[in-house]
């Protein structure tokens, strides 16, 4: 958009080209006034003259006529001029401020007012005079209530920022790698909160700020999860997997194990001096009732916990057994399986035989003789205690009639003599099928077995003299690390 200074500068320019003109035209018919004949060309060619002037008049008509088309073509020419100018203002103000012509005083513009104000260049023209004053501040904003809301809107926006800082840097650290050196152990008790359990953790080097644990195990909703136990912590644990550890329960497992045959008076004794288990043990497990294994277990366990997995083992057993035993067994109920299993037990510790002893009490159940097995006589005698190592069995035992002495009483006795493993149950439920009846040991820790009772007699004499044999070398052995004894003493 042009400035209304600049039209009226291109209209004074106008102004002064219609005045150039006029003068132009003025100037011509002076000088065709003077280009009149002379009056001796007209004394001597009146006629002519006459024409000559009638021509003339003519030509200067023409002549004003086209100084006028000029003067209209000039003007409308720099009309189109001024319109095409508008829309590139900055060339304009060059080209005005390079080729405008000295202006007197009398072109001078003058105001409304009637004061004289010197013509400018088209940039001045377009540029306010004074800069408008800036806006004033809305009454709302002063308001009360408004700067009070501002106030409150910069301290939440604040606290947010903060807030977010430190949560950020918490999860950084809950998440990062820990202090820890070396492994460590960490027993935690049962009933132990949270905050005693971060301390614990903090003490011993292994979280590095037990608050940052505190609020991170709260903010995943874990400190109702913690379990008890003794933990495992590698070197670097991040506080995110110590929660992960304690919340999984995954604690140190300790073993416990219990050899294939022992009475219940001896597993009583093993657990009790397990010094990792917890809590008394005052009665002894009935007999045959535990499974013997090798048991995991936490810290924190007690010993009553213990006989009851045990017992819940044998029961399981028991019954998976009984499900697959052979239908022509002479066993009437599982616990006569858990006693013929424990005679078994007793008898070999060799895995291959355990099959082929039990056929052998199978077969001499179906028909109607007696066990005579040595292990019930001593448990008749000593019961679940065992009989002494350096004590042999006397034919006096065998004589000596017991609930348990199975050279005296006919088919099983009362209950089992031991606490059976699972291969002798697997065995006494598929036994081998033979015609053997005895067996007797053949001094390697295996026994011979036979059909007929003669050949065991004759397997019954060579495992006497296998014995005379050992007892004679044992007491030369004897005799002679006692002389080897008096000789150096002799030579002091």
């Amino acid at each position: 958009m042009v400035d209304g200074k600049d039209d009226k500068d291109k209209l004074q320019e106008e102004q002064k080209s219609e005045s150039e003109v006029t003068q132009d035209t003025e100037k011509t018919a002076e000088k065709s006034s003077e280009t009149k004949p002379s009056d001796k060309t007209d004394k001597d060619s009146p006629a002519s003259s006459d024409d000559d002037a009638s021509k003339k008049d003519d030509s200067d008509k023409e002549a004003a006529t086209a100084s006028k088309d000029e003067a209209s073509s000039a003007k409308s020419a720099k009309e189109e001029e001024t319109v095409t100018s508008t829309g590139d203002t900055s060339s304009n103000d060059k080209a005005e401020e390079s080729e405008a012509p000295d202006v007197g005083p009398t072109s001078a513009m003058v105001s409304d007012t009637g004061e004289v104000k010197t013509p400018k260049s088209a940039r001045q023209a377009i540029e306010p005079e004074t800069p408008p004053p800036p806006p004033t501040r809305s009454e709302a904003v002063r308001h009360p209530i408004v700067v009070f809301m501002n106030f409150v809107i910069t301290v939440v926006l604040l606290a947010v920022i903060g807030i977010g800082g430190v949560l950020y840097y918490g999860k950084q650290t809950f998440i990062e790698e820990g202090p820890l050196k070396q492994e460590k152990t960490i027993l935690v008790s049962g009933g132990t909160g949270l905050g005693t359990i971060a301390e614990i953790l903090e003490r011993q080097n292994v979280i590095s700020d037990q608050t940052i644990f505190n609020y991170g195990v709260q903010i995943y909703r874990q400190d109702t999860k913690l379990k008890a136990g003794e933990y495992l912590f590698s070197p670097g644990v991040s506080m995110m997997q110590v929660m992960q550890i304690l919340t999984s329960g995954k604690s140190i497992l300790h073993s416990v194990t219990v050899p294939e045959g022992y009475t219940s008076y001896q597993i009583h004794q093993v657990l009790m001096d397990n010094d990792i288990l917890m809590g008394p043990l005052d009665e002894i497990p009935a007999e045959g009732t535990l499974l013997p294994e090798t048991y995991k277990f936490a810290r924190g366990t007690t010993r009553k916990e213990m006989v009851k997995r045990m017992a819940d083992a044998h029961d399981r057993a028991v019954a998976e057994i009984w499900d697959r035993r052979a239908a022509d067994l002479p066993l009437k109920t599982p616990e006569e399986l858990v006693t013929l299993a424990s005679i078994v037990e007793k008898e070999t510790g060799k895995a291959s035989e355990r099959t082929r002893v039990a056929g052998v009490f199978i077969n001499r159940l179906n028909q109607g003789i007696r066990l005579q097995s040595d292990p019930t006589v001593i448990y008749g005698i000593f019961g679940g205690k065992g009989k002494p190592k350096d004590r042999p069995i006397f034919r006096s035992d065998l004589d000596k009639k017991t609930d348990y002495n199975t050279y005296q009483i006919p088919g099983l006795t009362p209950g089992p003599i031991a606490n059976p493993g699972r291969a002798s149950l697997e065995a006494v439920a598929n036994p081998s099928r033979t015609k053997e009846l005895f067996f007797v040991a053949d001094g390697t820790g295996g026994h011979v077995f036979s059909e007929t009772l003669k050949q065991h007699n004759d397997n019954v004499r060579r495992w006497r003299e296998i014995e005379k044999q050992r007892i004679e070398a044992a007491k030369q052995k004897e005799t002679e690390s006692s002389e080897g004894g008096d000789q150096e003493q002799s030579a002091e």
